[in-house]
């Protein structure tokens, strides 16, 4: 059976050279109407995980959320999404540093955003801060993490960082460990205590 997942998979083969058939005919079968540019699946799991809070079920509103593999792919997804392509509505969560590339990929895809929500390091950071060091901390304990945390810690190159950022890099420390934190941070928040850049990216859907 046909699904958001299903398009997804369909338009990250056609990104990498495979055909279009398949993403045009379930863009139609589905009703897609916004493709929301994220650079990663953590990325991807902090705004489901907002999304399912809020009593949101973006894949039944037409919003497919496309982690792209890295900012500098935002380029060929736009060209295939926007007006050139299968003509959805583009939106976007982006860090600092990864704006320009956006801006400027949209921009050449005839594709200007509905609007580009930007954190100012990574969505990680803008979580971290939201929530505070101790109640990141707990939440790494709960998870069962802590052990390792306290190892990572220990490091001296750990020595010169900020408590957030030492907390931001434990996150990128091991596969997988980012992307289960997306969900475990958003889920963490008090519903007053959404970073900006989510909550802004949430109310354009």
């Amino acid at each position: 059976m046909a699904d958001m997942g299903s398009f997804r998979d369909a338009v990250t083969r056609w990104a990498a050279g495979g055909p279009g058939g398949p993403a045009h005919e379930l863009a139609g079968r589905l009703s897609v109407r916004t493709a929301v540019l994220l650079e990663g699946l953590s990325d991807a799991a902090a705004v489901d995980a907002l999304a399912e809070r809020r009593g949101r079920d973006l894949a039944a509103e037409g919003v497919c959320v496309l982690p792209m593999g890295g900012a500098m792919n935002v380029g060929r997804f736009a060209a295939l999404l926007g007006p050139t392509g299968l003509d959805l509505r583009l939106t976007g969560l982006c860090d600092e540093r990864e704006q320009g590339y956006y801006v400027r990929a949209l921009d050449r895809a005839n594709a200007a955003p509905h609007g580009l929500f930007v954190c100012a390091a990574d969505l990680e950071d803008e979580l971290i801060r939201a929530l505070g060091v101790p109640r990141v901390t707990e939440l790494v304990e709960s998870e069962g993490d802590f052990r390792a945390l306290r190892t990572f810690l220990q490091q001296p190159a750990q020595r010169d960082r900020t408590e957030e950022q030492r907390l931001r890099r434990f996150l990128g420390t091991k596969k997988g460990r980012k992307i289960h934190y997306g969900r475990v941070l958003v889920e963490g928040l008090t519903p007053d205590g959404v970073p900006a850049p989510l909550a802004g990216l949430l109310a354009h859907l």
